[in-house]
């Protein structure tokens, strides 16, 4: 059976193959998480677009990894 880990990437349906379709899916999951603040250490930082976020506590915004901070 189908492991449960691709919530996210069944949109893909069974094209691109199992690996490239898992590790997009870890990916996507880690851009989608809030992150914590480099400014004010709090977890409320969300990607507004490819390697720019956004803390929503102290409306710090500021350049970082496509992904991840």
């Amino acid at each position: 059976m189908a492991s449960n880990k691709s919530k996210s990437v069944k949109r893909f349906g069974a094209r691109y193959g199992r690996t490239t379709r898992l590790r997009y899916g870890e990916i996507e999951q880690l851009q989608r998480k809030l992150h914590r603040c480099p400014y004010c250490h709090n977890v409320k930082v969300k990607r507004i677009s490819v390697g720019i976020w956004h803390c929503k506590k102290c409306n710090a915004k500021f350049t970082g990894k496509a992904y991840t901070i």
